[in-house]
């Protein structure tokens, strides 16, 4: 499993799994203020010991940290950021930017100036491979993965600066020669490990060293790019394991060299063919012990894994420990490297065999003694989530014994099978382990080697440990040793940490965990921080974090702190608090602070002599024993506390320690506390305090015998004698005293045996109303003759006789009752003295029942007899007299209902029968219940006399149904029968449902009612609760699973066997939320939430609920298996809350973070993953803000609703507006304003509708609208009213409705503007937004990909040059070669000569005089047209193209010539045109000259303006035929129609262009050809567009369903025929739906049938809109054919949409063409510049308008306009006729720019010059400051420009066949031969030097067979 980015960037365990963390914005914030309290509550809740004290977060994967304890900072390194924070609080201090850079693997670091690289460098993010700290040399050494591994050493203190660059700059310093080695040091991939250590200085260098153990990641390896290259720059300058030189304070030259003193043995390099068996992958280095004694050794170690080989079953990873050997002491010598290495294996195993092998070592940390190290167990899957893991713990004196016992065995007495020379490396190449002769080898040998035993070793057999702790996902380990404890803290992959207490026995005796982050992995590096060993340095993926190792704060009490076995938590005793020991005052002295060794035994208590104390007592102080861990408290201000402020002095006679005796005055009797109701005592807890903290606490008690009495009335005495405090009892008195003395002296009572009182006896019970006397028998009675009373109660008291000296008769008594039966206690008291009783130990009572009452039939009231009621039956129950006869029979039983009224066969149903006279008692029906022939046994327990019998039945042979019967002495039947019927169960649904248990499965079958006792059982033992059945279903809740496994399901009746069935469930893996979105809701709730994830198909129903401001949780509706909706909850407050899902009322957790993490479940759920954030509700009001408007009915209505500001983000579909009941459409929402209108007429019944809008919950009335009268009412009531004035109101009538509809009118187009305006900001805002979007994709996408598909030179320079041999569609394929660029093809026969006389031709066009004299003569004719002229001086300046410089100075000349005739007309329109030779011939020179510039500086902006342009027509819909879109800049390529275009994602599969399969987005509108264009363009975005596929030679089919697929094609039966035309199909036409699944392949045959779309005859075909829609406008109705006229202008202002779309695109661009690059500023336009102004000043021009026109008629309109218009020239792309037109539209944007003559602009200006109006002024103002810093420029002299050109000619040498470009002007010499010669002829310079005749010799040369060899070719 990957878990490191091996430098360090812990990799996320989940990558595999889920998509990448959460999108982080570029600058990640801290997790909000609301989770961290509930983290630390719940850290609390479990006594957590661990609490996170400070966090840093990091906008971009962590990699390494280092501390420096001194100055107390933190370094942190992540992907291209360096961090300098404080040590305290995290806070940053310093960064630098670090990446990223232009980089290739492939090359070298581009600090080596001898190093030249033919593969592209990338934008190469940097990775930190070392972050390691020098204090020595103040160094911070910083190693990344860009540049092979490079290094620097940056400032300690200052992180941001560099201290010491390497290599050095050029002077002052001297040149040092720099080889890769010495900048090849760390491991140049993301994922390749790095280590580093910085060692102290060995003897003579002076410096530091650096080790470094690096992952070889070359030729061969898993990281070395594939399908590139052989050269592999890693093998020889990057060992794996090597000790560098780091002494930037000596001499610069060895600064990272492996040459040391003076060796070159410090590398360990694994050879070549060893390397795929020995991958090493390294996991730290340390050194131990960290700071030796004086002269003992200290070594370096290296922890690291040898890799499990790749495709290798049985391979397995071995973790590796090795030491190398430091210098003893300062400036001891340095061992080599190869010298003292040695290794040995580390194994990690429990004892359950190769399963309980942990191979792959994962992370380290040195703890005294010993070597804690984290294994893990890799799992066959890469995506496993927590792979199994365990501690062990390794003695680093058992390492030393090994490494001893290996080099005796290997030196002295040779053992193969204990070690071996490491053969795998190239210095362990040589003899193996042999006996040295009569060598004795001294303990150093013996540790460290020898100059003769200087091979590297390997020990055979490896250290072997058992696991300490077991546990899924572990990460990381740092060990501290406290008091007798070892503390282990464990980070996790899923970015929890785990703190581990062991004992002595490395036993885990308490185990704590808090979460750091959230599901980042925590890095396998972890350190306590150097200057407070309290606090803990970790990081996890992008954070860096400061814990406190123990929160002992959450320990209130000294048992839990130190029964908490946290070995850092102790009782601070005077400060009464559980802390660290050395926050606790005097900690180091004995007694003040207890340790968790020491047990809860030692913590302090106190023990209060006497415990008890008589309230009627006095006493003189109290003694306080105090015991366990406290200081001598002698000589301390001490009192003790009693609560309530009140408190009493306490001292301590003198020093001791462990018990000790303290003296404390007793509370003052007023301040004794109350006594508590009904008790006899109260208990007063008192603290001992000192120093105003109460350190010890204890109890002691009250006691006032007195009150035992009151507190027991009717057992005094006992109560008294018993009672724990010393009492008396005094009889006469009756009265409880604490003093005996107070008795009087008759005999009293010692112990509660001897008091009197009253013996119970069973009592017959008594009629109502009838007299006795009742016998009551005493114990004790020594008062004989004493009054007494019987008391039934306070109001019935009767006279006591005594009989004897223990018995008592109660005379007369009667006792009434209306009850059936009442009970009354009896008891004895004094008389006359009211509630002195005599003890009544168990009470004594009477039962008094009345016959009349409670029995309503003959046989309940003769059954009383068992209860020893004597009643009779005689119409009615009454008393039975003395002399009645015993009662007879009672009528037969009468069965009223049977409950239930069937069950199974087995029987067992608790049948349940009510009725009357069903038995005076249970033996009278015990076997008298039948049911046809089956008996049914009644329960005991259940039988309730003449009413109710519940019995069981008993098995029945088959199904039938008969009375019951019940036979009590006479026999009675049911009316009902009862049936036996056999139960059958056929199938389950659903049959499948979440392990977490909730699913309500319903089981189907007949016969299901049966019965009274139904139980369903899931795998055979838990219950299937909340059952509900019926004739046919059984419905229950299934309950939770413990594996996603199916089990069976057994329905079971009256607790007999299961019914046959094979039903079957299956548990499944619990659904997954994996994400919700929006997160932020209006605090009414009601907002729709979207939940994302796994398995929802096995929900039936879901609830959202939210934390603690949440209202009642909201029922949510699945939409699909990975989709839920849910109404947010109301909220109470504006915040941020976690949110909980229950899913089949079950509380939704993670329950992978359950397993891995080891949190409670209940922590794990509420661990707040996902948070709501709410917001108050959104406000609206009208425009105006009125509360009233008005509306007449029948007339349309459209509302314009302002909107407060919000960041709720809602959408249009989210809003609900409605007046009175009937729904306002929403046609416009921004941000804003809303505008809806209502089509339908509004009721008229209610004059008053609210205007309402909704937004989830929330409701706002903004207005409340009235509705007027009509108007024919009030015309009628005027005329009624009025008749004398009937033709003035008439006319009054009139011109106020014509008023008020003018009113109307003007108000319609007042709401109509600010619509359309409106919805032009809104249209133009969103399609900036997602074209920035679209062209940010497309920016990322050029810089990783192939780039910007720039033509090569020699294409753009023969497009440029001769632009009429492009094709038609002006995008030639680069494929088809341009004749100057081939061979020049003449027959072999003709060669010598026409060779010989092209060269003596090109000789004579070298001739300054000769090419003049030949242009000039060329030009006079007048049959050499403008496009021959062209022509020439195209075919010149590839002649000349290797001597620009002399080609400059020709156009010179023939310029000045231009020049002077120009000025003698009219000079400004010099060079306006091209027209001559040499106006062509500086066209030519400025695209040379300018190219690099095209490419370097205007390329891209140009190429992003190109695609933004493409991508905006693409979003609106496109007429395939007439080509007009709905968005483009030139009005005659407009849609003027309103065609809604819907977009669809397609997912397309192509074998093409290096892709399989792209979801691309289209429009329903579009061509099935237009489709396949932009699939096309998806998947060939990297490729040029002449390797492109046609969209002719494809074929687009889709797959309808698993078994339908059809082609696509723009024509076919199904096409629609309108108005005589047929329609082009398009996706709408073929119903494909969102996601649909395509397929596109090349296709064997063509389809030409129809041609090129856009030439089909528009009278045969249409696409969009129909040419001809305006010849119908007769037939259409006023309103219609106005709204047509009307409607087509108001589409222009989409012209104004896509410009603004485009306007930062354009301006880019133009930035781009009009600024200077300081480093390669324009010497070209500054040279000519420079000339032109030259020519000026000669010839006295001094008008500078007339400059300004030469400058932008030779640079802007000559070169810039003409790439503008042709972008073909410059990029392999496909221009098409609307971009074309886009073009022309920026063109003369850009020429209006450039020009100086005002624009007189009005309403009938063409839209091509309006749409820009606006921005002309201010680019003309970029024009003029772009010619004002040409002219500021440096001038140039002419050897610097020569210079240039000659650079410029060297860099496209031999791009161009010069002869052919020879041979074609020379048809242009032979056609005007004779005028030719005559201009030479004329020339004084030509005739001189006898150019007519070499000119002869051309001809001469080539005339006999020019033409015969050029018609052979």
């Amino acid at each position: 499993m990957a878990r490191r980015a091996a430098g360090g960037a812990p990799l996320s365990a989940r990558a595999a799994a889920a998509s990448p963390p959460p999108p982080r914005s570029p600058f990640r914030a801290p997790s909000p203020c609301p989770l961290l309290p509930l983290l630390l509550l719940l850290g609390a809740a479990r006594a957590g010991a661990l609490e996170i004290q400070r966090r840093f977060p990091s906008p971009t994967p962590t990699n390494n940290f280092a501390l420096d304890g001194a100055a107390g900072t933190v370094y942190l390194a992540a992907v291209n950021r360096l961090y300098q924070l404080s040590g305290a609080n995290l806070s940053l201090e310093a960064e630098a930017a670090v990446g990223p850079v232009a980089d290739s693997p492939l090359c070298h670091a581009p600090q080596l100036p001898q190093a030249s690289c033919e593969h592209p460098r990338r934008l190469t993010d940097n990775y930190n491979k070392i972050l390691q700290l020098d204090p020595g040399q103040g160094l911070v050494v910083v190693c990344g993965s860009i540049y092979q591994g490079f290094c620097q050493l940056r400032r300690r203190g200052n992180i941001s600066a560099v201290a010491v660059r390497f290599p050095p700059a050029a002077p002052p310093a001297e040149p040092v020669t720099v080889f890769p080695s010495m900048l090849n040091v760390a491991a140049n991939h993301p994922n390749a490990s790095t280590v580093g250590l910085v060692l102290p200085p060995a003897a003579g260098t002076g410096g530091s060293r650096l080790l470094v153990g690096a992952t070889y990641t070359g030729y061969g390896s898993a990281f070395f790019p594939r399908n590139r290259s052989l050269e592999d720059h890693r093998f020889e300058n990057t060992p794996e394991i090597a000790i560098r030189s780091l002494d930037a304070r000596g001499d610069l030259a060895k600064l990272f060299t492996f040459d040391l003193n003076p060796s070159d043995d410090n590398i360990l390099k694994i050879k070549q063919g060893a390397k795929e068996q020995h991958k090493l992958g390294f996991v730290r280095a340390f050194l131990h012990p960290p700071d030796p004694p004086l002269g003992a050794p200290s070594y370096a170690y290296l922890a690291l894994n040898s890799e499990a080989r790749a495709g290798d079953k049985e391979s397995q990873a071995r973790s590796l420990l090795a030491r190398i050997c430091l210098p003893r002491g300062a400036g001891g010598d340095a061992k080599k490297l190869t010298e003292s290495y040695i290794q040995l294996g580390l194994q990690c195993a429990g004892g359950a065999g190769r399963g309980d092998l942990y191979s792959r070592l994962v992370s380290v940390f040195p703890a005294r003694e010993l070597l804690f190290a984290v294994f893990e167990r890799p799992q066959g899957s890469p995506a496993a989530r927590a792979t199994p893991a365990a501690l062990c713990a390794f003695r680093f004196a058992d390492v030393q014994a090994a490494i001893r016992a290996a080099r005796n065995a290997c030196f002295v007495e040779p053992a193969p099978d204990v070690v071996a020379v490491l053969d795998s490396v190239v210095q362990g190449t040589g003899p193996a382990c042999e006996r040295k002769r009569n060598i004795q080898l001294q303990p150093e040998q013996l540790d460290c080697g020898a100059a003769h035993l200087q091979h590297p070793l390997s020990i055979l057999q490896p250290l072997k440990a058992t696991p300490v702790f077991r546990a899924p996902g572990l990460s990381s380990v740092a060990v501290a040793m406290v008091s007798n404890y070892t503390v282990v803290f464990l980070g996790t992959v899923s970015g929890r940490l785990l703190k581990i207490n062991l004992n002595e026995s490395m036993q885990v005796v308490s185990r704590r965990a808090v979460t750091v982050a959230y599901g980042e992995p925590v890095h396998h590096v972890m350190q306590f921080d150097p200057a407070d060993s309290g606090y803990l340095y970790l990081m996890t993926s992008h954070q860096m974090a400061r814990v406190k190792v123990a929160a002992c704060a959450v320990h209130a009490t000294c048992g839990d702190c130190v029964g908490a076995a946290d070995a850092y938590c102790g009782w601070c005793a005077l400060e009464t608090r559980c802390t660290l020991q050395q926050d606790c005052a005097h900690a180091d002295q004995q007694h003040f602070w207890t340790s968790a060794s020491e047990g809860p035994g030692r913590c302090p208590t106190m023990t209060v002599l006497p415990a008890e104390i008589d309230v009627h007592q006095e006493y003189p102080g109290m003694i306080l024993q105090i015991s366990g861990s406290l200081p001598s408290l002698s000589g301390m201000e001490m009192t003790c506390d009693y609560g309530n402020d009140i408190r009493t002095v306490a001292r301590v006679p003198g020093p001791a320690f462990g018990h000790q005796i303290a003296y404390c005055n007793l509370l003052p009797r007023a301040q004794f506390p109350p006594f508590p109701p009904q008790q006899d005592h109260v208990i007063v807890e008192m603290s001992v305090r000192v120093n105003g903290r109460n350190i010890v606490r204890a109890n002691f008690t009250i006691y006032d015998c007195g009150r035992v009495g009151q507190v027991y009335p009717h057992a005094a005495c006992t109560s008294c004698l018993s009672a724990q405090w010393p009492c008396f009892w005094c009889t006469q008195q009756h009265a409880c005293v604490s003093n005996q003395s107070r008795c009087e002296a008759s005999p009293n009572p010692t112990s509660p045996q001897d008091c009197p009182q009253i013996l119970p006896s069973a009592l017959a019970p008594m009629p109502t109303g009838s007299s006795q006397s009742i016998p009551v028998r005493l114990a004790n009675a020594a008062f004989q003759g004493t009054a007494l009373e019987c008391s039934f109660g306070p109001e019935e008291i009767f006279e006591a006789m005594w009989v004897n000296e223990s018995t008592v008769h109660c005379n007369q008594v009667v006792l009434h009752t209306t009850q059936k039966s009442q009970v009354f206690p009896l008891s004895l008291q004094l008389k006359g003295q009211p509630a002195r009783y005599l003890d009544s130990p168990a009470p004594m009572t009477v039962e008094v029942y009345n016959c009349a009452m409670g029995s309503p039939d003959c046989s309940q009231c003769l059954g009383r007899e068992d209860l020893g009621h004597l009643c009779v039956w005689s119409d009615g129950c009454r008393l039975r007299g003395p002399l009645q006869p015993l009662p007879g029979t009672c009528p037969a039983p009468e069965i009223r209902a049977i409950e239930p009224l069937s069950g199974p066969l087995d029987g067992g149903t608790l049948l349940t029968i009510r009725g009357r006279n069903l038995g005076r008692r249970l033996s009278d029906v015990a076997h008298g219940v039948w049911i046809g022939g089956v008996a049914c046994e009644p329960l005991a327990d259940r039988y309730t006399v003449s009413e109710e019998i519940v019995c069981a039945t008993g098995p029945a042979p088959g199904a039938f149904s008969d009375v019951v019967t019940v036979n009590a002495s006479k026999e009675g039947k049911s009316r009902e029968r009862f049936s036996y019927v056999l139960p059958l169960v056929q199938f389950l649904e659903p049959d499948k449902g979440p392990k977490a248990g909730g699913t309500r499965i319903t089981i189907h079958g007949s016969d299901l009612h049966v019965g009274s006792e139904l139980q369903v059982l899931v795998n055979d033992t838990e219950p299937c609760t909340e059952l509900v059945r019926t004739d046919t279903s059984i419905t229950c809740t299934v309950p939770e699973g413990t594996l996603p496994a199916p089990v069976s399901v057994c329905v079971r009746f009256e607790h007999r066997g299961c019914v046959r069935s094979n039903l079957t469930f299956h548990y499944m893996q619990n659904p997954v939320i994996t994400a919700i979105s929006p997160r932020r809701s209006p605090v009414s709730g009601g907002r729709t939430i979207t939940v994302a994830g796994e398995r929802f198909h096995m929900v039936q129903n879901v609830s959202m609920a939210v934390h603690h401001i949440g209202r009642e949780p909201t029922l949510c509706k699945v939409l699909n298996s990975t989709l839920i909706t849910c109404p947010s909850p109301g909220a109470l407050s504006n915040a941020s809350a976690p949110v909980d899902f229950f899913i089949n009322g079950r509380a939704y957790a993670d329950e992978v973070a359950v397993a891995e993490e080891l949190l409670d479940p209940e922590e794990a759920r509420r661990g707040g993953r996902f948070r709501l954030d709410y917001l108050p509700d959104p406000q609206f009001s009208t425009a105006k803000r009125e509360k009233w408007i008005k509306h007449h009915p029948g007339e349309p209505l459209t509302l314009v609703i302002h909107k407060e500001q919000d960041s709720l983000g809602l959408q249009s579909h989210e809003y609900r507006i409605k007046i009175g009941q009937v729904a306002c459409d929403i046609q416009i929402v921004s941000d804003r304003v809303i505008h809806c209108s209502v089509n339908e007429s509004l009721g008229t019944a209610e004059g008053q509708l609210p205007i309402t809008i909704q937004v989830g919950n929330f409701n706002q009335t903004i207005a409340t609208l009235q509705l007027g009268g009509s108007e024919t009412a009030i015309i009628v009531s005027i005329v009624i009213c009025s008749v004398l004035l009937l033709l003035s109101v008439v006319a009054l009538f009139v011109f106020c409705t014509k008023s008020r509809r003018a009113e109307r009118y003007w108000q319609k187009t007042l709401l109509q503007m600010e619509e359309m305006e409106s919805q032009i900001r809104e249209e133009i805002r969103k399609g900036f937004a997602e074209l920035q979007t679209d062209m940010t994709d497309l920016t990322k996408e050029l810089n990783r990909s192939q780039g910007i598909p720039f033509l090569e030179y020699k294409h753009f320079v023969t497009r440029t040059f001769f632009p009429k041999t492009l094709n038609s569609q002006g995008s030639s394929p680069v494929q088809e070669t341009h004749p100057l660029l081939g061979e020049w093809k003449i027959p072999e026969s003709c060669r010598p000569n026409m060779e010989e006389g092209i060269s003596l031709f090109s000789s004579l066009l070298n001739n300054k005089h000769f090419l003049i004299v030949f242009v000039h003569a060329l030009e006079q004719q007048k049959d050499f047209a403008v496009r021959d002229r062209c022509s020439l001086a195209s075919l010149l300046t590839i002649a000349l193209h290797g001597k620009l410089e002399y080609y400059t100075g020709i156009m010179k000349e023939l310029l000045v010539d231009l020049i002077d005739a120009s000025a003698a007309k009219n000079p400004k329109l010099m060079l306006r045109r091209t027209e001559s030779v040499v106006e062509k011939m500086l066209t030519n020179w400025m695209s040379i000259c300018m190219y690099s510039c095209l490419r370097e500086t205007v390329g891209e902006p140009f190429f992003l303006l190109l695609c933004a342009i493409k991508q905006q027509i693409n979003k609106g819909s496109i007429d395939a035929i007439t080509g007009k879109a709905r968005y483009t800049l030139n009005e005659e390529w407009l849609l003027r129609e309103n065609i809604e275009a819907k977009p669809r994602n397609l997912n397309v599969s192509f074998q093409g262009c290096g892709m399989d399969s792209l979801s691309v987005r289209a429009m329903d509108t579009d061509t099935l050809t237009q489709v396949k264009e932009k699939i096309l363009e998806a998947f060939c975005k990297n490729v040029p567009y002449s390797q492109w596929p046609r969209a002719e030679d494809v074929d687009l089919e889709w797959f309808a369903s698993s078994t339908q697929s059809y082609i696509l094609r723009d024509l076919d039966d199904t096409s629609v025929v309108e108005d005589g035309r047929k329609k082009l199909n398009t996706l709408a036409h073929y119903k494909i739906p969102e996601g649909a699944s395509l397929a596109m392949s090349l296709t064997d045959k063509k389809d030409n049938t129809l041609g090129r779309v856009k030439d089909l005859d528009t009278e045969k075909y249409f696409h969009l809109v129909l040419p001809t829609d305006e010849l119908a406008e007769p037939k259409k109705s006023h309103r219609q054919s106005h709204r047509k006229k009307v409607l087509p202008e108001i589409y222009l202002t989409r012209l104004l949409s896509t410009k603004g779309t485009l306007q930062k695109f354009l301006d880019d661009l133009f930035k781009a063409i009009l600024s200077i690059r300081e480093d390669k500023p324009p010497l070209a336009v500054k040279y000519f510049f420079d000339f032109l102004e030259e020519q000026a000043e000669k010839r006295g021009i001094s008008d500078p308008d007339t400059l300004h026109i030469w400058k932008t008629n030779s640079l802007p309109l000559r070169f810039w306009v003409n790439i503008l218009k042709n972008p073909q020239f410059v990029f392999d792309i496909d221009k098409t006729d609307h971009i074309d037109a886009c073009l022309s539209v920026i063109a003369q944007a850009f020429i209006d720019a450039c020009s100086i003559s005002d624009l007189q602009l009005g309403k009938d200006s063409p839209t091509n010059k309006l749409l820009y109006a606006k921005e002309i002024p201010e680019y003309r103002k970029i024009v003029q400051r772009y010619y004002k810093q040409i002219h500021d420029m440096t001038p140039l002299s002419e050897q610097e420009m020569n210079a240039h050109l000659a650079a410029e000619s060297r860099k496209y040498q031999n791009e161009f066949n010069t002869n052919v470009a020879m041979a074609e002007i020379y048809k242009y010499a032979k056609r005007y031969r004779p005028q030719i010669m005559t201009a030479l002829e004329a020339n004084p310079t030509a005739r001189r030097t006898q150019l007519q005749h070499k000119f002869e010799q051309v001809v001469a040369l080539m005339e006999d067979n020019i033409y015969e060899c050029y018609s052979e070719a």
